[in-house]
């Protein structure tokens, strides 16, 4: 990944001093950031986003973290012998498995970014929805096409959640402190229980309560992609609805801009969808006028 070229000090510092007019820019503004995908699982990618993570904070920024871990919840799902059922490929989250969910998510990910993020030098804090009562999930229900009849039916997910209610207390506490956040997407049911939640859409609903300036979706594709596949840089809101009614944007990326729609709707300034394993993604779209991905903005 690394090229030879060495940079000679006064390149650096040239490079440092171009850096400022966006070190103003974010100056004491939140970011959230969504950490997810394969930029995850290799430990020396997950080490270099914990150093930027740390970089953004001395910089100014209230950087806060949410991750996934799709990848981590699959391993362990197999190493406890349980059976996933799946519906219209979406996987029922049964009690048993919502066991190892949360386990594996507000458990080892996540005291695992924050180890990372502290090793650079930080001051992170792991949290998941749960905490303070940050986020109250409703249950998510699904409508999934039939493939045989093409008659759509609505799929029991089990106990997989939408956010509902957004309680930033506690963020409100750690913002600005020099602690940094690193949040779980599991939630408590608003009749209780435990809920998991998509960490996009959890993302969002955390950028969306603290208005953040910006929400960061790091995924394993360059971003928004026309019909010639080419990065789209840059889309309204009202072309992010364009494209998704004509198909341009579609299978996965639809929820994702979706939540990005969303997020923008509740007062976030602007959202990006970038490619999570390009290294130092997250300083290349906040810190330097090249950035990185596809930003949405109203």
């Amino acid at each position: 990944m690394h090229c030879n070229m060495t940079v000679s000090p006064h390149e650096i510092a040239h490079i440092l001093s171009e850096a400022l007019p966006y070190m103003q820019r974010y100056d004491e503004s939140t970011i959230v950031i969504k950490y997810g995908g394969h930029a995850m699982g290799d430990e020396g990618v997950a080490r270099a986003f914990a150093r930027d993570i740390v970089l953004l904070e001395q910089s100014g920024v209230n950087p806060v973290v949410v991750h996934g871990g799709g990848p981590q919840i699959e391993a362990m799902l197999k190493r406890a012998g349980v059976q996933s059922q799946f519906a219209g490929g979406l996987r029922i989250t049964d009690a048993k498995t919502l066991e190892i969910v949360e386990m594996v998510l507000a458990g080892s990910i996540n005291k695992q970014i924050v180890g990372y993020i502290n090793a650079a030098g930080g001051k992170a804090i792991g949290l998941c929805g749960k905490d303070g009562n940050m986020v109250l999930a409703r249950k998510l229900s699904r409508a999934v096409a039939d493939p045989g009849s093409h008659i759509e039916k609505v799929v029991d997910l089990g106990f997989v959640g939408e956010p509902a209610k957004v309680d930033t207390t506690v963020l409100d506490q750690i913002l600005g402190r020099e602690l940094i956040p690193v949040l779980a997407p599991v939630a408590a049911g608003l009749e209780g229980g435990t809920f998991n939640v998509n960490a996009d859409t959890f993302a969002g609903a955390i950028a969306g309560a603290l208005k953040a300036k910006r929400l960061l979706l790091l995924t394993d594709v360059p971003g928004v992609l026309d019909k010639s596949k080419k990065l789209i840089k840059q889309l309204s809101l009202a072309d992010a609805r364009r494209l998704i009614a004509d198909g341009t944007i579609s299978g996965g990326m639809i929820p994702k801009v979706e939540t990005c729609i969303e997020a923008l709707d509740q007062g976030v300034e602007g959202v990006v969808i970038l490619d999570g394993k390009v290294p130092h993604a997250v300083l290349l779209e906040l810190l330097t006028d090249h950035g990185a991905g596809t930003l949405i903005q109203r």
